[in-house]
């Protein structure tokens, strides 16, 4: 089968593992109402916490990867389900808009300039553009002490997480 695409090998992630510390870091979360700042650790203080990097919204990947978490009932479990992109506020609400999540309780953390990325070890350098960086798409399930219980990150773009993993993980902590 021939692709409308390169597929593109990346550099090896350096991103949190199980059973260590996800870096806190605090930017702008998006929900369908409103933003306002808030801290990953202001969100497992609630419960555990599926984080999705993905690339900038409108990109096919990130179409798809939460067109996938919605169609799995993603939102039913007892977790607090956010993703993180270099995208902006604006943008974010387009993006619950139009992938039908805006009734849900996920929310986007907007990072323009890929700080969180790069604190986790998966920012991605965008061919063609000087000084352009994304995250990889990667997904971690976290749990109320800010420990990683599950970890994938891309090594190739694009890629996507084994839903059945990811989902299996957040069934285990959100039970």
């Amino acid at each position: 089968m021939e692709l409308d695409f390169e597929v593109v090998e990346l550099d090896a992630p350096d991103h949190p593992e199980e059973g260590e510390l996800a870096p806190d870091f605090e930017r702008p979360l998006v929900n369908d109402e409103y933003w306002e700042d808030a801290s990953l650790s202001d969100l497992t203080d609630e419960g555990p916490v599926v984080l999705l990097f993905h690339p900038m919204d409108g990109a096919f990947p990130t179409t798809y990867m939460w067109n996938e978490i919605r169609d799995r009932g993603f939102d039913e479990y007892d977790a607090t389900v956010v993703g993180v992109s270099i995208s902006t506020p604006y943008e974010h609400k387009t993006t619950l808009d139009e992938r039908n999540i805006e009734d849900t309780d996920f929310a986007l953390f907007s990072d323009p300039a890929n700080e969180v990325a790069e604190r986790y070890g998966i920012a991605n350098d965008l061919d063609g553009m000087t000084g352009i960086s994304e995250p990889r798409p990667a997904t971690f399930v976290i749990d109320e002490d800010r420990t990683v219980q599950y970890a994938w990150a891309a090594s190739e773009h694009p890629a996507f997480p084994d839903y059945d993993d990811l989902e299996a993980a957040v069934e285990e902590i959100a039970e």
